[in-house]
């Protein structure tokens, strides 16, 4: 299953809500999200300076991902970024991949 990296920061009534319900309700309803949607979650990690949260999840594609990434976003509460994570194997793969490119301005 594919692994994603997930960060964002807690915006309005976000913070709020975090002060008031704590990291762990917030795990808690991490893990329903990605679970409804097929994935797990690895770990949850909470930071400050420009990221408020850090998520490592699997999820089954990246269209579950997404979907995960925009129904947190659409509350107006997070602003999430989601970062696709690819094991060395699948670098492995990448790197055997040649193709012709003209790169811009030759």
């Amino acid at each position: 299953m594919p692994k994603y990296m997930i960060s964002g920061s807690y915006v309005g009534e976000g913070i709020s809500g975090l002060l008031k319900d704590g990291g762990t309700k917030r795990k808690e309803a991490v893990e329903q999200l990605m679970g409804s949607l097929g994935g797990t979650v690895e770990s949850i990690h909470f930071a400050f300076g420009t990221d408020d949260f850090i998520i490592i999840c699997d999820a089954p594609d990246n269209v579950k991902a997404a979907a995960g990434s925009l129904i947190a976003s659409s509350t107006g509460a997070v602003s999430v970024k989601v970062t696709v994570l690819l094991t060395p194997e699948e670098l492995d793969e990448v790197s055997k991949i040649s193709v012709p490119y003209r790169a811009p301005g030759q």
